[in-house]
């Protein structure tokens, strides 16, 4: 009976497709296997891949963006480079659209996301990033503050490890290259489930994406997300969300949220964007 479960399960088993976008939780692996970053190398072409990192959101943009540097090149990139725009005027000079145009690979790395769109948003190169995307001509990838600005709807900041309220999240636009998710990163490691939930409240018809350190949701472009890396990714969903008090309470007096929908996954679990359904990682039956 196992056998023939495993068996259906991995016949209903998505198929990758070559690009994708991958939404780390942040602190990924940088030294060891590199499983995630190597999983973006390979989908941006592997030893054909011009991969561009924008490090924008950092403080630091030259010394993080030379970290990266140096992994992809030594994984056997064909071509790495920084994009270092730190003006939105940048963003619409011909060096910036060509790179950007003629590379496989784009990586978000972390910082402050509210620094990441106010120099991104609404510009000539964040408009040829996202319909490359959108043509499944680019792999794109976002760390940390990077995988914060996915969604539409971004968590800008607030707080952590309290009961779901108002004044727990701030909330800003982001990039909106998946507009229907609201990402929190570092989720179980600085307890954000609260934040998470109090976000949903707000924006019951998005779909709330926890993501653990280390841990990547990969989205592929037929509406599957499969999770890789050493945590979990929390979903959470309100599609059946009978009543939430959010609209009528104070700031700081606690939320109501009924019927709401909680995934927990794990390597190799995947969760349909769309049709809301859960696959179990399908695992090798000993003989």
């Amino acid at each position: 009976m196992p056998q023939l479960q495993a068996k259906s399960l991995e016949m209903r088993t998505p198929q990758a497709t070559k690009t994708a976008v991958l939404v780390i939780g942040g602190a990924e692996d940088k030294v060891h296997g590199r499983e995630i970053l190597r999983t973006f190398f390979g989908r941006a072409g592997a030893s054909k891949a011009y991969i561009t990192i924008i490090p924008s959101a950092s403080r630091e943009p030259a010394i993080i963006g030379g970290r990266y540097i140096r992994i992809f090149e030594e994984m056997g990139a064909q071509k790495v480079e920084i994009l270092d725009i730190r003006e939105r005027e940048q963003c619409e000079a011909s060096q910036i659209k060509a790179s950007l145009e003629a590379c496989s690979g784009v990586f978000l790395t972390g910082g402050d996301q509210l620094r990441l769109c106010g120099v991104l948003a609404d510009t000539p190169a964040m408009e040829i990033i996202r319909q490359r995307v959108r043509a499944g001509q680019l792999t794109l990838a976002g760390t940390s503050a990077g995988a914060a600005v996915m969604g539409h709807h971004m968590i800008a900041g607030g707080g952590s490890g309290e009961t779901p309220n108002r004044s727990l999240v701030d909330m800003a636009t982001g990039l909106g290259f998946i507009p229907e998710v609201i990402v929190d990163q570092h989720f179980h490691n600085r307890n954000r489930m609260g934040r998470l939930i109090s976000a949903i409240s707000a924006h019951p018809d998005r779909l709330g994406i926890g993501i653990d350190e280390d841990t990547c949701a990969v989205f592929e472009r037929d509406g599957w997300l499969q999770v890789m890396g050493k945590g979990s990714v929390t979903i959470v969903d309100p599609t059946e969300l009978t009543h939430t008090n959010e609209p009528h309470v104070g700031a700081n007096e606690p939320l109501t949220v009924h019927n709401l929908r909680l995934h927990i996954l794990s390597y190799g679990d995947r969760f349909h964007l769309y049709q809301r359904t859960v696959l179990p990682a399908v695992h090798r039956i000993s003989s």
